[in-house]
């Protein structure tokens, strides 16, 4: 549906110069959606794969196994977006305290992501709504280290920023100045707190995401953010008992495509055309997601029954594989502290694991060598790779 401007422009004098700021329209918006018969149908479909995929969480023998790694994948994908050069590896790398090989910024940008949605998902199981004050705290831990630790982590921008170009007069888009930012977050508040109206948690989730990418209330980190809040919602209204719904790969994929249609949304209030992208994201990335599990849990299951036919040494091996499935990529020393077996009784299961194909070791040194469960690691990286085409 074509609306009018959803919103309206100001004019700000910022950087010696005037520019039009853009200051978006509480939601929901209006005239309200119009629901056709092929987008009511679409978020059905979505509906029913978020049902498949949190049923997934209650199949799995162990949920944080997966959990583990699968947040990782987002957060690289998440910031993948914003420009950085960091692989799942190299953060698995990071988190050994090992020279991941990528500038290190890149890595602690990824890694203050995976601690960020911790902090949100903390919160929000000890009763805290997500709300501004809530987003402040996420932010603040998105960048308390690293690149954009400068930019007043934690607190709301007291000053004008924009989007694309060297400067506001030259920006693809101006969010709304500090002064009418403030009111803007407010009735975002609101709207996530069913007011004005109730509002259905799927569609929340789709149009609270443009309008905090609107507002964009931070000097930096926004993007990450924007993309946490959705999963972080539908986490609060327990649609997903489970953070592992990220749309952070279709929106990589679909990028260009997705800044269209956020500006679409601006100029042309054609809600009903991100909807309809938002509801395929939902089911694509949640049927990627079950699927993903399930190779993950096949794979295990497969390497599991071949470490049965070991004999005596079974037991042994078999704890050393449940924590290579939680964390993929680790070293000798590591495996004996998280096990509690004795170094040498590591070393042998490495051994037992190398000869099964199930691990290869990366380094050649005799101590604290370094081992990676190739094949989980590579089902996991799917769609990671940095050198992927845009769409």
């Amino acid at each position: 549906m074509q609306r009018d401007l959803q919103g309206k422009y100001v004019t700000i004098s910022t950087v010696g110069e005037n520019v039009q700021a853009f200051v978006p329209a509480p939601l929901p918006p209006s005239p309200p959606i119009d629901w056709t018969p092929q987008l009511r149908g679409k978020f059905d479909e979505a509906l029913l794969a978020l049902g498949r995929l949190d049923s997934v969480s209650t199949l799995l023998p162990d949920t944080s196994l997966f959990l583990y790694m699968y947040v990782r994948k987002e957060a690289v994908l998440s910031s993948m977006i914003e420009g950085t050069q960091s692989s799942l590896s190299d953060l698995l790398l990071y988190e050994l305290e090992l020279d991941p090989g990528v500038p290190l910024d890149d890595v602690r940008e990824v890694s203050n992501y995976v601690a960020a949605l911790h902090h949100g998902l903390s919160r929000l199981s000890e009763g805290m709504p997500l709300s501004l004050r809530l987003v402040r705290e996420i932010h603040g831990v998105l960048l308390a280290k690293g690149r954009g630790n400068n930019l007043t982590p934690g607190e709301f921008r007291r000053t004008q920023n924009w989007i694309g170009g060297s400067r506001p007069g030259n920006a693809a888009f101006v969010p709304p100045p500090p002064d009418e930012m403030m009111e803007c977050l407010g009735k975002l508040e609101l709207f996530l707190h069913d007011l004005p109206e109730v509002t259905p948690v799927l569609l929340k989730a789709a149009l609270a995401h443009v309008q905090f990418e609107t507002i964009h209330p931070f000097l930096d980190g926004n993007g990450r953010l924007g993309r946490l809040l959705i999963t972080l919602l539908l986490c609060e209204q327990k649609v997903l008992q489970e953070p592992m719904l990220y749309l952070s790969l279709y929106f990589k994929t679909h990028r260009q495509y997705y800044y269209e249609l956020l500006n679409s949304v601006r100029t042309t209030g054609d809600w009903e055309a991100w909807l309809d992208f938002f509801a395929e994201a939902v089911i694509v990335t949640a049927s990627q997601a079950v699927e993903t599990a399930q190779q993950l849990l096949a794979q295990a299951h497969r390497d599991h029954d071949r470490i049965g036919s070991l004999g005596r040494a079974a037991a042994s091996v078999l704890q050393v594989h449940r924590v290579l499935m939680e964390r993929p990529l680790v070293t000798s020393n590591w495996l004996v502290e998280k096990t509690g077996l004795t170094p040498a009784t590591v070393n042998k299961a490495l051994g037992h694991l190398e000869r099964l194909g199930i691990v290869k070791e990366l380094t050649a040194k005799k101590r604290n060598r370094l081992f990676s469960y190739v094949q989980y690691i590579k089902t996991l990286d799917r769609g990671t790779e940095l050198s992927e085409v845009q769409v």
